[in-house]
């Protein structure tokens, strides 16, 4: 019997194209001559026209030439840089579709990566938010110019061009309104702004975060180096302009990095932190401290994590890359007593500071990887009861997979933000654990990413 072949699709092609689904990223999805092709800005159910923009061996890329048949979810996208700027791969689908697109995206996980029979797991519908707009409370604007006009904003898709962004229609209307100040007073100062090519100039980076709940507003710039010119005249002005504010930093960044903070941070003006309130708790923000971006469904995240993890008040619990300790101190009034670690130092000593401010005396907190942290533990004879795991993109260490399999806690609660590793780790822990259910959380509306709490349950 003759093999057929598959016709390999040629860069600039064009070919029509029936979208099957949403990728991971948020693109179109299709099937050419038994070829994946993966299109921007395509929706699920739509017939479209595509050129072939880049050929790999294994897939191919397009970009749409013609809608022939167009999703009945299709809505025009609110901000006028959407296309160019990349943040958001989703405001041209309307939400509720958004909400069901995102579970598809974790079934889909599933299927790539597991033996599991996807259909027998519980997988809950996504929890969305009513107003999916204006959610986030931190933005981190690159600085440039062009023209001899300071721009600050994000860099366009696979370019190093950068996208003036004026109101960025998921960003809080504080944070928007800080960025803004900030540029026209650099402007108005004429104060030098880094350049990534010559690697000359002072300012390379506004990040505003505003406390939600507080209403507080912190500013850092992030300078090339120490010396910042002006600098009393600008804080001055940014006091002037932007009332809220109550954390003025400066921190330094002098190396060639994709990294947006350097180690150094001075406060100019007001408090080194900014408050914020989740829920009973109430944390403080330094500049580089790591915080939820969403808070209103952060709360939503956290109760799911503490109704997974069904305590009684006698457990011992393990909040593993545990940050400022939000998990942790959200599940504490029903654990025996929690434990966390994490490998940046200023977030351990956050996270202590937290645990202090709110009289919460059973919980420990360590610098360390936690695949390096619970191993010693477990020799040490202190075994967790319950894991929660909120690990970063890159999901679970390998070796923190094998001590969870070694020391058998009874429930391993795992928080994910990319449903691929979930799925990669939920396969190595299956044969150990059941998967009780899923739920979906929608973090970050107008974008492709799904954050997902996992149940698993130790097999008897």
């Amino acid at each position: 019997m003759k093999k057929e072949q598959t016709v390999k699709i040629e860069l600039k092609q064009t070919f029509p194209l029936t979208i099957k689904r949403l990728g991971i990223n948020g693109e179109g999805v299709g099937y050419f001559k038994k070829q994946v092709v993966f299109v921007p800005g395509a929706l699920p159910g739509e017939e479209v026209v595509v050129e072939a923009t880049k050929v790999h061996p294994k897939f191919a890329e397009g970009k749409i030439k013609k809608i022939r048949k167009k999703s009945e979810y299709r809505v025009q996208p609110p901000c006028p840089v959407y296309e160019e700027c990349g943040g958001c791969q989703l405001q041209h689908l309307r939400y509720d579709q958004q909400l069901r697109e995102k579970r598809d995206i974790v079934i889909q996980s599933l299927e790539r990566h597991t033996k599991l029979k996807v259909d027998a797991l519980e997988i809950r519908e996504t929890i969305g938010m009513e107003d999916p707009w204006n959610y986030r409370n931190k933005s981190q604007f690159q600085v440039g110019s062009r023209d001899g006009q300071v721009l600050a904003g994000l860099y366009g898709i696979n370019s190093h061009k950068l996208i003036n962004i004026q109101q960025c229609a998921v960003q809080h209307p504080l944070t928007n309104k800080a960025t803004e100040a900030v540029k026209r007073i650099l402007q108005e100062l004429n104060i030098s702004i880094y350049n990534e090519k010559t690697r000359k100039g002072i300012v390379r980076t506004i990040v505003a975060r505003v406390g939600i709940q507080t209403g507080e507003l912190q500013i850092v710039l992030i300078t090339s180096q120490k010396e910042l010119p002006k600098k009393n005249i600008l804080v001055e002005k940014i006091k002037t302009h932007v009332p809220e504010v109550k954390s003025i930093v400066q921190n330094v960044n002098g190396q060639k990095t994709s990294l947006i903070f350097g180690d150094e941070s001075v406060t100019l003006e007001g408090n080194d932190f900014i408050q914020e309130t989740l829920g009973d708790l109430q944390f403080e923000l330094s500049a580089r401290t790591f915080f939820q971006l969403n808070p209103e469904q952060t709360i939503r995240l956290y109760n799911e994590v503490k109704d997974s993890a069904g305590l009684t008040g006698t457990e011992k619990v393990v909040d593993a890359y545990c940050g400022v300790g939000t998990i942790g101190l959200w599940v504490a009034d029903k654990a025996g007593e929690i434990r966390g670690m994490d490998v940046i130092r200023e977030s351990i000593e956050d996270a202590k500071k937290n645990a202090a401010r709110h009289g919460i005396k059973h919980a420990k907190y360590e610098v360390g990887k936690t695949e390096e942290v619970m191993p010693k533990w477990a020799k040490e004879g202190w075994k967790p009861d319950v894991v929660i795991v909120d690990p970063p993109r890159t999901g679970l260490d390998q070796q923190l997979l094998k001590t969870i399999l070694q020391v058998k806690p009874k429930k391993v609660v795992y928080v994910s933000c990319n449903p691929s590793t979930l799925a990669k780790d939920i396969a190595v822990l299956s044969p150990k654990y059941k998967v009780e259910f899923m739920q979906p959380v929608d973090m970050f509306p107008q974008t492709a990413h799904v954050e997902v709490v996992t149940k698993l349950v130790l097999k008897l």
